[in-house]
């Protein structure tokens, strides 16, 4: 296998994701005291989840792999092989690696195991074990073709946006900006399907300084189980799994959704002239991201920070309540600490500390489908802009210290 080194966010994860699977789960017995510790339940069949809440993995199922204890990928298997084109090998060593990616999309289709078609079925129903099927009405089925698996269940005003039909118009982009694709696959049995390209600039913030290095990806995102929107994200990750998926979201800069409607294929239209803004969005944000890096914070103005963006609770309020705004902000400035710690104490180090708690260390709990899966239900929260009011709250509020 051959490996195409990238100096970039991507490249970090897949270092620091092993290097803590390996001091985590060196030795079996290193599992067997994290288990009588309370932080690992064992499953059965070399499964663990973890129960550590202290854990950004908290929730979540390990499987033994070759003596390591490995994160579920959460790729689509179900047609025998890996849903993964990449041009860079993971974390999980899993996929169709390509050196240097292709610009044809029909080959990132094939490789990448998104090349299948949805249908739309009836929903039936038996009112007695005897009875003759019934139609629900206004209820639909959504089948994935080439394995004739049922997907979701929709209402009568969704359409199915294609695999090929949703990426088609990143093929312009790649003719406009000269772009590869980067990765694409699929996740859940196929309900979920990704495809990313990289624009050809980077954006370093704060060069003479932290030489914090972004490199942007746009990456599409669709769902055919009827839990989200189609969407567009500018991110710094490029998705390789369930996991960096989540990552791709959790950090867009910008993005662009629509629901899967009978108008949705001609919104997508708006879709290309918002993504043709990408360039400039970058510039952007990277002089506004720039102006933080070079604003000094003092750990008692971030806790004024904190205090605009989550009211302190009155003296009389329930101890529950108080104790709850302590374990935040104590949470907060650990998180200050460790991004000061490589970004120097600056108002661009908090907006970091401040994104990462907001998507890592607030409360969540799964339901329906997604109950025992944090990672996945995370990343749905995200791409319904679960957080966003408050961290454009919080970039708002810091931009301010700017112009001090």
């Amino acid at each position: 296998m051959t490996t195409l080194a990238l100096p970039d966010v991507n490249q970090k994860f897949a270092d620091e994701r092993i290097a803590q699977i390996n001091r985590a789960t060196d030795k079996q017995a290193g599992i067997d005291r994290q288990v009588a510790d309370g932080k690992l339940r064992n499953l059965g069949n070399g499964r663990y989840q973890v129960t550590d809440p202290d854990s950004w993995d908290d929730g979540e199922v390990l499987v033994m792999n070759q003596g390591e204890l490995l994160p579920e990928h959460g790729l689509d298997v179900t047609t025998g092989q890996v849903a993964l084109y990449t041009t860079t090998p993971a974390w999980h060593q899993l996929g169709n690696v390509i050196p240097g990616g292709t610009t044809d999309i029909d080959q990132v289709l094939t490789l990448g195991g998104i090349n299948f078609n949805v249908s739309r079925r009836p929903v039936l129903y038996q009112a007695n074990p005897t009875d003759q099927p019934r139609v629900v009405p206004d209820q639909f089925v959504n089948i994935r073709e080439d394995t004739n698996a049922a997907l979701g269940v929709v209402g009568a005003r969704y359409e199915v946006l294609q695999n090929r039909q949703n990426f088609e118009f990143l093929q312009d982009l790649v003719n406009d900006y000269a772009v590869t694709w980067e990765s694409a696959g699929a996740v859940r049995e196929g309900r979920k399907v990704f495809v990313s390209m990289r624009l050809p600039q980077a954006v370093i913030i704060d060069a003479e300084g932290v030489k914090d290095e972004i490199l942007p990806f746009i990456v599409a995102l669709n769902s055919h189980d009827g839990s989200s929107l189609f969407q567009v994200v500018v991110t710094p990750w490029r998705p390789v799994c369930g996991n960096t998926e989540r990552f791709a979201v959790r950090d867009a800069v910008t993005r662009w959704g629509v629901r899967h409607t009978r108008n949705a294929r001609d919104r997508i239209e708006e879709a290309r002239r918002t993504l043709r803004l990408s360039v400039e969005y970058f510039d952007s944000f990277a002089a506004e991201e720039e102006a933080l890096a070079r604003t000094n914070l003092a750990i008692d103005q971030f806790h004024e920070v904190i205090g605009d963006l989550w009211a302190t609770p009155d003296e009389d309020a329930p101890v529950r309540t108080r104790n709850k705004h302590a374990k935040r902000v104590e949470l907060l400035t650990d998180l200050y600490d460790a991004n000061a710690a490589r970004l120097g104490r600056t108002a661009y180090a908090a907006e970091r500390a401040i994104t990462e708690f907001a998507d890592w260390k607030t409360t969540i709990r799964p339901t329906g489908s997604l109950r025992g899966n944090n990672l996945a239900a995370r990343a749905t929260a995200v791409m319904e802009g679960s957080a966003d009011e408050l961290k454009s709250k919080a970039h708002r509020r810091l931009l301010t210290l700017t112009h001090r």
